[in-house]
């Protein structure tokens, strides 16, 4: 099989179309495709699985909407994903489209719907040099590519998409997930199927075995458990003489038992309900006497409350009064207090205003301050000229203070750059060792990564282990009850059958015809036929015992099943998991994960650490420009200097003459500025001060009126007493509540119960409820007895019935299960006379172990530079299974050690080895099918030079024929030494390909 081209569109990370033309890397023979994580690598070869198989690989398969979830987020609305691949298989070369289902707007509308999948295949024809179409079905379609290929998708997954992590854990895995892997490739199903029919039977067998004694041991613990001490088990196990008349007579001294306790119990009930009954009234009784005694005394204690305020709230009732005749003089003394606080302030501001004037303008009106005011403003006027030169030269004074800071700054640039440039070297140094650690970290990642699995599925197994403990105990309680009730309805219609063979004279009574012959004698006069009796068993009632004790039988068969597979299940856990603690597997695999955590924050700061070194060199080539600007820079100010000097002294001149006696034009002005706004201010404030006297002497006289008027004797009574909102509502407050308490303490002494209750003594409760509560407690107690023994009677009069009908034992199947499950556990491998414990399947699989590992150790040898060899082992290793074992033998020391003695490295190439062994033994099965086209994804960071250029030369040798071998690795190494590459680039609009170095 050879791939020439593959077209992507809208599939995984790839929003565009990409395509990749494989044909152009044979000639190289070997090629790289590398990129960053999440880029979209491993989705290239999802890609070529889908457009051969119909789906993708492994776990990232879907389900039923595999179709919405291989569609890339990226792409646009109107674009379907499809995926083509032209590939030449078995001499023909054949093209392959896969549309999966997409989700689309409609045409018409609003909302979306859904087109099918679309499948195409074509073949090109030579003669004709054109392309024709084969088939659209995708049954066809898929049957025809596995035909072709001889091998099923998950064999093309592990032949030609080689994933190391999955050999790196069959290195280390035992032979239990060994042989799930062989299995899925050589498919031994059948085999397993044998071992998986022989359990069944060897299941059945042994639950009918255990029936009969299961069932009167199971009537005896139940009757012990309704018994309670009253009935002690005999101490014989099932199967030994004298169990059932041990049983039954435990059971009779039981039930004596039971029924004296049932009717000293009935005694007491009775007493202790007319006891409770009294106590409830008694209670009742004391809570109401208590409460009216409450009522009383709180009822007297507001009363003396009220008569000690009563002062209090006569002197609130006059202050009320005088409050609301203040009211009317409340306008007056508002207008009143608004005059005087504005004279005060207009007052305040003249005097303010008139100290800051010359002592010669101090007491001058408000006419003069106005004219001096008018004058000063004038003056200003004419220094307009001046003030504009002044700024022009305050302007040329701050130009060259401003070519001076240029000329520092400058100079710090200078020195900072040549600083920083003098330690360019260890800043570079610095760098470049983050990156080695972060490289570092990622080879170490990359090793724990391969170490995690093995952990994981251990703890995963003991933790199922721990579970189905627990289930196989409940998975046997329910099979055993299912037993007891099967051979309930067993002894049910063998009973009726009983009774109706008894009585089957009077059924064959009833067809007989004076003069017809008798169906059994022959004869044909019946002088005394026989009649049916009371209770009479007919077929009906046979049969539908019958129809009960089968179907009774199949839930019993169900159960068992059951319990086998969880037992199974057990086992398969703890053969996984082995005896280790789940809590120590965890804090193992914790460990792990936190070695591998912290690797991966490591090396998760390479490109942070690459970016800093490129930021760096690009800082030092912008330092050197800087520098070299600055220079330019100084050389050109020193005529912009010589410039300005001569304006500075013409203007110098010229505000000497404007200033006079004032440092400066700006200072004569501001003088100017500030007297005539002093004098503008002094003449208003003295205007607003004579305006505001004259209304506070109005607003006088107007509140001596009011007051008068309103009964007050000045005007200051009247504001005394006055009441803002907050204060009125608040003694208006108070009296209407005195108010209310008066009235209502008074109805509550006026009540004649409580008058009456109060004179009675006081009520004890606390006593009343003790003795209802003891009353109860009594009466719960007797109930609860009654309740035990009426169950433990009714119970025990129930199992004692069933206990007499199940002496009768069924027999025995104890030879027929002892061959059966001498075979099963033959082929199951857990005989004692298999000694290997070496199951059917697995017998079948160790043949094929032994052709991969001899294909494998061919490479292996000349990879590990002929140290390592691949052997396999039929041994035991430790509590497992033999037949599908794997070690290494290692030419350095002559000794054989298990697999996962391995380094890094060495698992990577010992598991690259096995994975090409296992392509060659999987292909000449599938009918010796070439394969040109291979991809090895992933595990060369673990790899030192000399390793790694030893595997590149086993997978160059791989090119023999024409074959082309594609390597999936981010390893920065391996864009060195292998040219011919395929990079994955990604973005925020998608990932896109770039095919260089080929053909």
């Amino acid at each position: 099989m050879r791939l020439h081209r593959l077209d992507i569109t809208a599939f995984g990370p790839f929003g565009a179309s990409q395509s990749v033309d494989f044909d152009d890397f044979s000639a190289a023979g070997l090629f790289l495709l590398h990129g960053p994580t999440g880029a979209g690598k491993t989705s290239v070869l999802d890609a070529v699985c889908y457009a051969l198989y119909g789906s993708v690989p492994g776990a990232r398969q879907g389900g039923s909407g595999q179709g919405m979830t291989l569609r890339s987020d990226h792409a646009a609305v109107g674009t379907r994903t499809e995926v083509r691949l032209e590939l030449t298989v078995a001499g023909r070369r054949l093209e392959i489209t896969r549309q999966p289902p997409w989700e689309r707007p409609k045409l018409r509308g609003k909302g979306t719907t859904v087109d099918k999948a679309q499948t195409w295949l074509r073949e090109y024809d030579v003669t004709t040099r054109a392309w024709k179409d084969l088939s659209r079905s995708h049954q066809e379609i898929g049957e025809e590519i596995t035909q072709l290929l001889g091998m099923s998708r998950e064999q093309f997954c592990q032949v030609v998409l080689l994933p190391q992590g999955d050999f790196a854990r069959f290195l280390r895995a035992d032979a239990e997930a060994r042989g799930k892997l062989l299995g899925r490739l050589f498919d031994t199903r059948r085999f397993a199927e044998v071992e998986k029919r022989l359990a069944e039977r060897r299941r059945t067998t042994e639950a009918g075995v255990r029936e009969g004694d299961a069932t009167l041991l199971a009537d005896a613990h139940r009757m012990q458990q309704a018994a309670g001490d009253a009935m002690a088990l005999p101490e014989l196990a099932p199967g030994e003489p004298g169990l059932a008349e041990a049983v039954l007579e435990a059971a009779a001294v039981a039930r004596g038992t039971a029924r004296e306790l049932l009717t000293v119990a009935d005694c007491r009930l009775t007493a202790t309900e007319s006891a409770q009954t009294a106590a409830e009234r008694h209670l009742a009784d004391a809570r109401e006497l208590g409460r009216l005694q409450r009522r009383f005394a709180e009822a007297r204690e507001r009363a003396a409350g009220l008569a000690e305020r009563a002062d209090a709230h006569r002197a609130a009732e006059e202050r009320m009064a005088r409050a609301r005749k203040a009211e009317a003089v409340a306008p007056a003394l508002e207008l009143r207090d608004a005059a005087d606080s504005e004279h005060r302030e207009a007052a305040a501001a003249e005097a303010s205003a008139r100290a800051l004037l010359p002592q010669a303008l101090a007491h001058a009106g408000a006419v003069g301050l106005a004219a001096a005011a008018r004058r000063a403003a004038e003056e200003l006027g004419g220094l307009e000229s001046a003030r504009r030169a002044e700024r022009r030269l305050a302007e040329l004074v701050e130009e060259r203070a401003g070519l001076d800071r240029q000329e520092r700054a400058d100079d710090e640039v200078r020195q900072e750059a040549e600083t920083w440039l003098a330690g360019w070297e260890t800043t570079r140094t610095g760098h470049q060792r983050r990156i080695d650690s972060a490289q570092e970290a990622a080879a170490r990642a990359g090793q724990l990564a391969l170490q995690r699995d093995p952990v994981r599925r251990r703890l995963e197994a003991a933790r199922q282990r721990d579970r189905l403990t627990d289930d196989t105990e409940e998975a046997r309680r329910r099979a055993l009850a299912a037993a007891e009730d099967a051979v309930e309805a067993r002894d049910h219609w063998l009973d009726l059958k009983e009774q109706r063979l008894h009585g089957i004279a009077a059924e064959l009574a009833a067809n007989l015809t004076d003069g017809a012959p008798c169906a059994v004698c022959g004869a044909t006069e019946h002088p005394a036929p026989a009649r049916k009796t009371a209770g009479h068993v007919d077929r009906d009632a046979e049969e539908r015992a019958l129809a009960a004790h089968q179907a009774a039988e199949e839930r019993r068969a169900k159960a068992e099943r059951h319990l086998g597979t969880v037992r199974e299940a057990l086992a398969a856990a703890t053969a996984e998991a082995g005896d280790a603690a789940t809590a120590r597997l965890a804090e193992e695999a914790e460990e792990l994960e936190g070695a591998y955590a912290r690797a991966r924050a490591t090396a998760s700061t390479l490109h942070a650490a690459q970016e800093e070194l490129r930021r760096a060199e690009g800082e030092r080539e912008q330092r050197a420009a800087v520098q070299q600007q600055a220079v330019v820079r100084s050389a050109s100010r020193v005529a912009g200097r010589d410039r300005l000097e001569r304006e500075q002294a013409v203007l110098e001149d010229e505000l000497t003459r404007a200033r006079g006696s004032a440092e400066s034009v700006t200072a004569r002005a501001a003088q100017l500025e500030r007297q005539a706004a002093l004098l503008t201010r002094a003449a208003e404030t003295a205007r607003v001060a004579e305006d505001t006297a004259q209304r506070l002497k109005d607003a006088d006289a107007r509140i001596a009126d009011a007051a008068f008027r309103a009964g007050f004797d000045t005007p200051a009574d009247a504001a005394a007493a006055l009441l803002d909102d907050t204060a009125h509502r608040e003694l208006q407050r108070r009296l209407d509540a005195w108010q209310s308490e008066d009235a209502a303490v008074r109805a509550v002494l006026g009540e004649a119960d409580t008058a009456d209750a109060a004179r009675r003594p006081p009520a004890d409760l606390a006593a009343a409820e003790r003795a209802a509560a003891d009353a109860g407690r009594r009466l719960r107690e007797a109930t609860s007895a009654r309740d035990a023994a009426a169950r433990c009677c009714a119970e025990l009069d129930r199992l004692s019935a069933h206990a007499a009908t199940s002496v009768r034992r069924l027999a025995p199947l104890r030879e027929e299960h002892t061959r059966v499950a001498r075979l099963a556990s033959l082929a199951a491998g857990t005989s004692a006379d298999n000694e290997r414990r070496m199951r059917l399947e697995s017998y079948v699989l160790a043949a094929r172990l032994e052709q991969v590992a001899a294909a494998a150790t061919a490479r292996l040898l000349r990879m590990s530079s002929g140290r390592y060899t691949l052997v396999h082992s039929d041994g035991r290793t430790g509590r497992g299974r033999s037949g599908l074992g794997l070690h290494v033998v290692d030419a350095w020391t002559g000794r054989e050690r298990d697999t996962a003695t391995l380094s890094g490295g060495e698992t990577f190439f010992a598991s690259l080895a096995l994975a090409l062994g296992l392509a060659d033994v999987v292909t000449d099965e599938a009918g010796g099918v070439r394969l040109d086209t291979l991809f090895i994804d992933e595990g060369f960071g673990s790899l030192d030079d000399q390793t790694l250029d030893e595997v590149l030369d086993v997978l160059d040798a791989l090119r023999e024929r024409d074959r082309s071998v594609g390597i999936v690795s981010h390893v920065a190494d391996l864009r060195r030494r292998v040219h011919a590459q395929l990079e994955v680039v990604k973005g925020r609009s998608g990932s896109v390909l770039r095919q260089r170095g080929a053909g």
